[in-house]
């Protein structure tokens, strides 16, 4: 990596301690309006100081996000797909030149493994890999999972080291039993994805499992900004990836912010 690379780098995995707390909120590109973010900007606000970065579209950054933030952006860069068709038919949808404008400190592209569209992604991760390196931007692949992959060990081993083979940064994965041997046949850093909706401290067992057997974060979208306490749920979530905190100790934290305090910063 040249200077630029690792400085953008530092930004998203902090080099203190080799950790990271990412906000996702990139849902909308998709999901359109998804619950929790029908207004991006009353949703991010309040979270923004308790992340090391945030990873969504530009879109929702243009408008939605305080241009004197000194929040690392993680710009979601690959879509043109619904929910209503398939989803592994993405492509790039910005430019590296919007990027750069953008003053990113990672681009983030999915690739589908095994799905229909699986060569289309994985030849763009490629192709961005090579724009980026242009321009000292790393690269965050996400391995999305298509209905018929399993979230195994076998699967998400062959989905993140393929992603490091094409020269990702940093790959974004599901936890899953035998995890170990996910991040030891995986040469870049992995950062666990949050997933669907749990309850509370289901979420913040599985950030603790995850930074306990090698990822080096989590970035977690629903089960903050879907929890009752928001601002709870980011700063469990913190103490555990940073301060080391045990789950109990995490639930603490959210449970001691969930009162009128976090909820009206949140609302």
């Amino acid at each position: 990596m040249d200077w630029g690379m690792k400085n953008r780098f530092a930004r998203v995995v902090k080099p203190e301690d080799g950790r990271a707390v990412m906000l996702a909120v990139d849902h909308g590109y998709f999901l359109g309006p998804t619950s929790g973010l029908e207004e991006p900007r009353k949703t991010i606000e309040p979270l923004l100081p308790y992340a090391d970065s945030i990873m969504l579209t530009r879109g929702v950054l243009r408008t939605s996000v305080d241009p004197n933030s000194h929040t690392p952006v993680v710009l979601r860069v690959s879509g043109g797909t619904s929910i209503l068709k398939e989803l592994s038919n993405e492509d790039i949808t910005v430019s590296i030149e919007d990027a750069v404008r953008l003053n990113v400190s990672a681009m983030a592209l999915s690739i589908f493994v095994g799905s229909e569209f699986e060569k289309q992604t994985l030849v763009s991760l490629a192709k961005l890999v090579d724009e980026g390196e242009k321009c000292g931007i790393p690269v965050l692949a996400v391995t999305a999972v298509g209905k018929e992959m399993a979230r195994d060990a076998r699967y998400l081993s062959l989905s993140c080291r393929i992603a490091a083979e094409l020269g990702a940064h940093l790959v974004k994965t599901y936890y899953c039993e035998g995890f170990e041997e996910v991040v030891e046949s995986c040469p870049i850093p992995v950062i666990i994805a949050g997933g669907k909706k749990t309850p509370e401290l289901e979420a913040l067992q599985l950030a603790f499992n995850a930074v306990r057997t090698g990822a080096v974060g989590v970035d977690m979208g629903r089960n903050i900004f879907q929890s009752d306490s928001p601002v709870g749920m980011i700063r469990g979530v913190r103490a555990i990836v940073h301060e080391k905190a045990s789950v109990d100790e995490a639930y603490k934290i959210y449970e001691s912010a969930k009162g009128g305090k976090a909820r009206r910063a949140a609302g």
